[in-house]
């Protein structure tokens, strides 16, 4: 044994499953029964001493106990374990990561409740989903956590729970919406498969996801049925548990299994385990009985509040019961004081500074958060920040769900925002609030400014920047972030809307285009930038007025909604004339130019990438500079300037630069790629293979179909259909991912050019008619006019008639677009 604890000294996690390996050696018994005396799940504990999980430091605290081992000494190993070095990035190539397990830990006292255990296991088995209900703070939670850790080995692909709000005071319950799109994204289902709109395909892409695997889902504090039936399973093997403290009369084929409170039995054993009374006549409790019985009736036999309660006898082992009965007795007039009996004892007991920080916490958005937010709140430093989450931890007034973030029960976030309003003054309320607010938006800056974006925005000017923020040291860690914090961020732009903090309102949008461009998710995009820019209206600065615009378009653009965004871009231009700021000139510029081309036009578009570069450089922005000149690159490709447009592409490529998603480059590498397709083929292949393994890395699908498409067109230039096809077939499967329909009106006659060479004629002409009908629809008047000439082409043998209307409709739009041409 001691030798495989110094083998297993390489990796911190495989030396403290062994270091807890000589526990159970020492305590002589196997794992369940050493599981069932220590008060810890089995499956649990079974993970912990084979090196599969780590432990939360109170099951380490447990075993060391339970054999009479100091367990302080594990206390820096436990902490290397628990805190890793980060991991480097995952390629594509790379192993999948562990399923995803999102369960809170199971308490190691858990107590009682074996028939209402075994109802929900019964219902599982027969139901394969449960609902626990009953009254705020019986223990609903608590039940279903311990039934899902007992049924996580039986389910292997993931183990999830999601907090429904249902009766979380200050914010509303999460809609349907929201909550599968949680779940989804915990499966790792790319966010790509998931539908935009509609709660239907929502619910059937989450119950298609659960059909083909085996995974046990907690819905926590559901409000009411309409909130639950979207994100129940079908068919196949997952299961979900349910809580909330209405029954959910509405879900005839789900069956309850209700909750009182606890016996006083089970009262009183609850209170001694988890305090960490003796057993026997020389525990507290058990010398005087009379104060034990008062602690149970003050707590009204709720497990939150005995476990608060009991928090306070571990942590001071010079108290006396009546000590505890006296303390919780102050202030408690109502019966559901209980609740506010514990938590203002336990907050009493915590110096000024670790109070207001408890109280301030009622303040935070969202429903989980980091200490980095937290110094922010208290506008203290991190380190300050991190030892006080450390003691409310303690005192169980702060739950860690995971390492590195916490969050408040919705009882205990009631309390708290109840005292913050009675004991800190308005002006310090706000105060707090507003560094909140500033925090998420400098934060959110800094990550997208790690991430790579057609040109950087401007800095963020929403209040000053928190002394400490998350770094973010590449794109990855960056969109880590913002993946973990979206929820937070989303609460943070409704707070600020809520309270009228409008230049928050107009700069959170903005930072999260990049992470959007990745997501795909136009829809919400262009909801907050709607928002936005009516936050802007009421500043009335023209710079944020004429950048809001710009934004709103640029959202537009990216749904299809080309004549809205056509509208603000003309909206942008109009105010930015008043301000005169060539950044955002130059911005505009860029998006017009791209928004021109899809109408139609030629020459435009050429000129609007010129005067976007000037403007950029005027502006000493680089990138811009370089964005710009490659999207110039692009539109004489299209001209069929092929030439200048590969001489301009490697001017591009030559400028100096660290990413290897670089936006620039990549536009450039795909022009050239294009460009010198029949000149240079070996070359052309290499840098449009290169273009779409660097569109792979970064993880960004529509680029990824961009590459594919493009290297489709170049193949069938050097003749190699096969090869073409093949890459306009990737290119098409990923856009069906998407669920976004007018992205494809970019690729459809390219790739009906392709089949027509290659001999596929019917599938060229479907796919040139399919492009006609979308191309009006979305305005785009240059795919309009190529999918009119591709049918001509394609019929001028079979049928010479429709072929000449086709060609004539082709003109007649060229002469509406380009009069006296």
């Amino acid at each position: 044994m001691e030798s495989q604890a110094r083998t297993a000294k390489a990796d911190p996690q495989e030396e403290l499953a062994a270091r807890l390996r000589l526990l159970q050696e020492l305590s002589g018994l196997g794992v369940r029964a050493l599981a069932r005396d220590t008060g810890l799940s089995s499956s649990s504990l079974s993970r912990y001493l084979n090196g599969q999980t780590v432990p939360p430091w109170p099951a380490v605290v447990a075993l060391c106990r339970f054999v009479k081992r100091d367990p302080r000494p594990l206390r820096p190993l436990w902490e290397r374990t628990s805190n890793p070095l980060p991991a480097p990035p995952r390629s594509s190539r790379q192993v999948r990561p562990l399923p995803r397990n999102d369960l809170p830990r199971d308490v190691p006292d858990f107590t009682g409740r074996e028939a209402q255990l075994a109802a929900v296991l019964a219902a599982v088995d027969s139901h394969r989903v449960v609902s626990v209900d009953g009254m705020a703070g019986v223990g609903k939670t608590c039940l279903a956590v311990h039934a899902a850790h007992r049924l996580a080995a039986d389910f292997p692909d993931a183990q999830l729970y999601v907090d429904l709000h249902g009766f979380t005071e200050g914010r509303p319950p999460l809609d349907p919406d929201s909550a599968l799109r949680m779940l989804l994204g915990a499966l790792d289902v790319p966010s790509e498969k998931v539908p935009q709109e509609g709660i239907e395909q929502l619910a059937a892409c989450w119950r298609s996801e659960l059909a083909r695997r085996r995974v046990v889902v907690v819905l926590d504090n559901a409000a009411d049925a309409d909130q639950i039936r979207p994100l129940l399973p079908g068919a196949g093997p997952s299961v979900a548990l349910i809580t909330s403290r209405n029954r959910l009369l509405g879900l005839d084929e789900v069956p309850p299994v209700s909750l009182d409170v606890l016996s006083p039995q089970e009262s009183a054993e609850l209170l001694a385990r988890a305090s960490g009374d003796p057993v026997g006549p020389e525990g507290r409790l058990a010398r005087d009985p009379e104060s034990a019985a008062e602690v149970l009736r003050l707590c009204g036999h709720l497990p939150l509040a005995l476990r608060l309660a009991a928090a306070r006898l571990r942590h001071r082992p010079g108290w006396t019961v009546g000590i505890l009965v006296e303390r919780m007795a102050q202030g408690v007039s109502e019966f559901d004081a209980a609740f506010s009996a514990a938590f203002a004892m336990s907050v009493r007991q915590l110096n000024r500074s670790q109070a207001r920080l408890f109280r301030m916490l009622g303040l935070l958005p969202g429903e989980s958060f980091d200490e980095y937010v937290v110094a922010a709140l208290a506008d203290v430093p991190l380190r300050s920040a991190q030892a006080m989450l450390e003691d409310l931890l303690d005192a169980h007034l702060v739950q860690q769900p995971t390492v590195g973030r916490y969050r408040l029960h919705d009882l205990v976030h009631q309390h708290a925002r109840r005292a913050t309003a009675e004991q800190d003054s308005a002006d310090e309320r706000e105060r707090a609030l507003g560094r909140v607010l500033d925090y998420y938006v400098h934060a959110a800056a800094a990550a997208d400014a790690a991430m790579p974006f057609v040109s950087p925005g401007r800095a963020a000017s929403a209040g000053p920047p928190p002394a400490e923020l998350p770094r973010f040291p590449d794109k990855n860690a960056a969109f880590a972030w913002l993946v973990t914090e979206y929820a937070n961020v989303i609460a943070a732009f409704e707070t600020a809307a809520a309270v009228g903090a409008d230049v928050h309102v107009c700069e959170l949008p903005r930072f999260l285009r990049a992470y959007f461009a990745r997501r795909c998710g136009t829809t919400h995009l262009n909801v907050l930038f709607e928002r936005s820019l009516a936050a802007a209206e009421r500043l009335g600065d023209p710079l944020r007025l004429a950048e809001a615009h710009s934004d709103l378009g640029f959202a537009r653009y990216n749904a299809g909604r080309m004549a809205e965004a056509a509208a603000a871009y003309d909206a942008a231009a109009l105010r930015l004339s008043e301000t005169g700021d060539a950044r955002a000139e130059a911005e505009l510029a860029m998006r017009r130019g791209c928004l021109s081309w899809d109408a139609g036009h030629v020459e435009e578009p050429l000129e609007l990438f010129r005067l976007a570069g000037k403007l950029y450089e005027q502006a000493g922005c680089p990138t811009g500079a370089a964005d710009a000149a490659a999207s110039e690159a692009w539109a004489m490709l299209q001209l069929g300037h092929r030439e200048e447009a590969a001489q301009r592409a490697r001017e591009v490529l030559g400028i100096p630069h660290t990413d290897p998603a670089w936006p620039p480059a990549l536009t450039a590498r795909i022009t050239l790629g294009v460009a010198i397709a029949r000149e240079e083929p070996d070359e052309a292949a290499e840098h449009l293979r290169h273009a779409l393994a660097v569109a792979r890395d970064d993880g960004h699908l529509h680029n990824q179909a961009w590459c594919l498409n493009c290297l489709g067109v170049a193949l069938r230039q050097m003749g190699r259909y096969e090869e073409a096809l093949a890459a306009h077939r990737e290119a098409f499967a990923l856009l069906d991912e998407l669920f976004e329909e007018h992205w494809k009106i970019h690729f459809l006659n390219g790739y009906a050019e392709t089949c027509r060479l290659a001999g596929l004629t019917e599938e060229a002409l479907r796919l040139h008619r399919q492009a006609l009908e979308l191309a009006p629809r979305l305005g785009n008047r240059y795919e309009e006019v190529l999918a009119h000439e591709g049918i001509a082409t394609v019929l001028d043998r079979t049928d010479p008639a429709e072929a000449a209307e086709h060609r004539a409709a082709a003109q007649a739009v060229l002469r509406e677009l380009r009069p006296g041409a």
